[in-house]
């Protein structure tokens, strides 16, 4: 019978947990087993040995009737080195018999084992520090029936176990060691799906919204939040696809009539020749229809930017674009001068991101005085762009504002452009589809200056 696959978070965050203090129990179950400072039954091997003991004993002792001379010879001085057992006596009710007026070690820890001992049919044995006592032994010496106990140097390593509760340090350490890995390995579920989720939510951050299969997999927990972060990606792009077949709807319907009325105009102007009004008809008419291919085109790349990414240097986006800039200003007797384009390389449309440095800087060879200046500078992984112009600027208080759709400055720059007040927001949706910025504040200059964060590659 197979266990079920434990797939909850929290399910086995408990299954670690439990198994742990098993691991905890079982050791402390099984430390009475182990402990050889309780008492226990003597092994086979053990038992063996004092059995012989005892019957050496009685042999030495068989024609000796003074038990004060045996207790004598059984308690003589030894050397520290000698490592043969000790024999103890005592009389049926447990008293110690000894000719010792001041107890040592060995005979406080036979009373202490005396006084431990439930039945004397059933020897048992214990250890005190490293003198292991075993008994009682039944024996007759000097005519009486006595009890002998057995004392012998412990020189065994005690168990693993009982050396790690005894020592709290060696304890924590073998617990650590056990649950180390699996802490680990609950480190690694988890990281792997939330690193995935992370992944996703950069991925729709640069407006990639792609449904990840992948996310739906692991604990129940990140199955049922990658599930729900799919459904919102399908949600965007249903959102986003309505969106732009309500503008292609809205387009072709604007459009229709549009052609019609320039249509009519050009009939009207043949038959009763050019006026002014005709020509203000047909001046209207083209912004109409340059509002509306723009209003289209910021939809798209609001939609369409994260299709067509590349990896491209930055001298090949922009240079070539400088370049035309800084001629077409010298054919209006005005100057354009820009620093050197850092080596590094993007990650991006790169058409959006040309046309985006390339509307600022016709902005501000439009409206400068004469004079456009244009640097280029990395920090950080950072790219920074700043492009003043020492025309008449932008008054402080709408600074933020020309980078709304349709927003038309206050003063004479851009009211005699003839614009519908869209370029600044098609450059600032490029911009930030590229995880940007954009903003604009006085030039040194004394127009207006326009400064552009992107985030590059690491070299």
């Amino acid at each position: 019978m197979r266990l079920p696959k434990i797939t909850s978070l929290y399910g086995r965050i408990f299954a670690i947990f439990w198994f742990t203090m098993l691991l905890v129990l079982l050791a402390v179950l099984s430390l009475p087993h182990l402990d050889p400072r309780k008492a226990r039954d003597i092994p086979a091997d053990h038992y063996q040995r004092i059995l012989k003991i005892k019957d050496n004993t009685e042999k030495r002792f068989a024609n000796e009737s003074n038990l004060g001379k045996i207790l004598f010879k059984l308690e003589e001085p030894r050397s520290k080195r000698d490592k043969r057992a000790r024999q103890f006596l005592t009389d049926l009710d447990g008293n110690v018999l000894t000719t010792k007026r001041h107890p040592d070690f060995k005979l406080k820890a036979i009373k202490n084992f005396v006084t431990t001992i439930d039945a004397p049919t059933q020897p048992k044995q214990r250890l005190y520090g490293h003198y292991m006592v075993a008994g009682p032994l039944p024996v007759h010496l000097a005519n009486q029936d006595l009890y002998m106990y057995i004392g012998v140097k412990w020189d065994q390593t005690p168990p693993f176990l009982l050396r790690l509760f005894d020592k709290p340090l060696q304890l924590l350490l073998a617990v650590m060691f056990v649950s180390t890995p699996l802490l680990l390995w609950l480190a690694w579920a988890l990281s792997q799906p939330a690193r995935k989720l992370e992944q996703a939510a950069k991925r729709v951050a640069q407006g990639e919204f792609i449904v990840d299969p992948e996310l739906e997999k692991g604990t129940s927990e990140f199955r049922q939040a990658g599930a729900s972060f799919n459904q919102m990606v399908e949600a965007v792009n249903q959102m986003i696809s309505g969106q732009q077949r309500l503008l292609s709807d809205i387009s072709h319907e604007l459009r229709s009539p549009l052609t019609r009325l320039r249509m009519a105009n050009a009939l009207a102007i043949r038959k009763q020749g050019e006026s002014s009004e005709h020509g203000r008809v047909e001046t209207e008419a083209q912004r109409l229809e340059q509002m509306i291919g723009e209003l289209l085109t910021l939809s798209r790349m609001q939609v369409d930017s994260h299709l067509n990414r590349e990896v491209q240097p930055l001298s090949s986006l922009w240079e070539e674009i400088l370049k035309d800039a800084q001629f077409e200003a010298e054919q209006m007797d005005k100057q354009l001068t820009f620093s050197s384009i850092p080596d590094r390389k993007i990650s991006g449309n790169p058409k959006l991101l040309m046309s985006a440095i390339e509307n600022i800087t016709r902005n501000a060879i439009y409206y400068g005085e004469d004079l456009v200046d244009v640097q280029l500078f990395v920090e950080n992984d950072t790219l920074t762009i700043q492009v003043s112009d020492n025309g008449e600027g932008v008054p402080d208080d709408e600074l933020e504002a020309i980078f709304r759709p349709f927003y038309r400055v206050s003063t004479a720059r851009d009211r005699h452009s003839g614009g519908a007040g869209l370029g600044l927001a098609i450059t600032e949706s490029a911009i930030r589809q590229h995880s940007g910025t954009i903003a604009g504040s006085r030039s040194q200059l004394g127009g207006l200056q326009v400064e552009v964060t992107l985030p590059i590659l690491p070299v």
